[in-house]
């Protein structure tokens, strides 16, 4: 339980009160001015906050308005939506991003796609390597980029050992966290490019 400040003090950054008559009055400007545009920033973010609950709400909302058109029901709150004005002079862009790691079966799957490469023949394979090198490239954070080894199984090898590695890769994946976003856009004049509406005080 915090202790009542007295009539006349306020607390300094260390606890310590301190009579208000004895603060210069540069310094309860300081003080005046951050707390009054904290106050209003968390009013903000609050209001944020409510906006994007409200954003997903409606937007799901209208998804399954739009589906019931065809008699039928949209399971689950996945997938990216774009939804525009009729004149289309804005649009909303839901946005769902999966974290997505490897666990140790991913060695496994790069062993069996080295030895794939070493039992062909010199040509064809010689262009796979170059893809299989960049896609289990590390970054300077020491992490695999995901896509370009799940870019790997796109690749139509027929080889049984490749089809193995494939399907080791396809069980070494797990998402970790899913991140939604809403974007809101406004066209540009008469062009056909689109700029965020920017919500964010850094970007505004």
């Amino acid at each position: 339980m915090s202790q009542a400040i007295p009539e006349g003090y306020m607390p300094d950054a260390k606890g310590a009160l301190i009579p208000i008559s004895k603060i210069k009055p540069i310094d309860m400007e300081r003080n005046d001015l951050v707390l009054a545009m904290v106050q209003q920033a968390e009013e903000l973010n609050a209001a944020i906050r409510k906006f994007k609950a409200d954003a997903f709400a409606n937007i799901a909302a209208f998804i399954q308005l739009s589906a019931e058109q065809y008699d039928t029901v949209v399971g689950g709150k996945k997938g990216n939506v774009t939804l525009h004005t009729f004149d289309g002079q804005y649009k909303i862009v839901r946005a769902i991003s999966d974290s997505i790691t490897f666990d140790e079966r991913l060695q496994a799957a790069k062993s069996l796609i080295d030895e794939c490469i070493k039992d062909w023949s010199t040509g064809a394979n010689d262009n796979i390597r170059v893809l299989v090198n960049e896609a289990f490239r590390v970054d300077k954070a020491g992490e695999i980029n995901t896509g370009r080894v799940l870019s790997l199984r796109r690749l139509d090898i027929r080889d049984a050992k490749w089809q193995r590695a494939m399907q080791a890769i396809g069980d070494s994946v797990s998402v970790t966290s899913s991140k939604s976003y809403v974007r809101l856009y406004k066209r540009i004049g008469d062009s056909d490019k689109y700029e965020p509406i920017t919500l964010d005080v850094a970007g505004a």
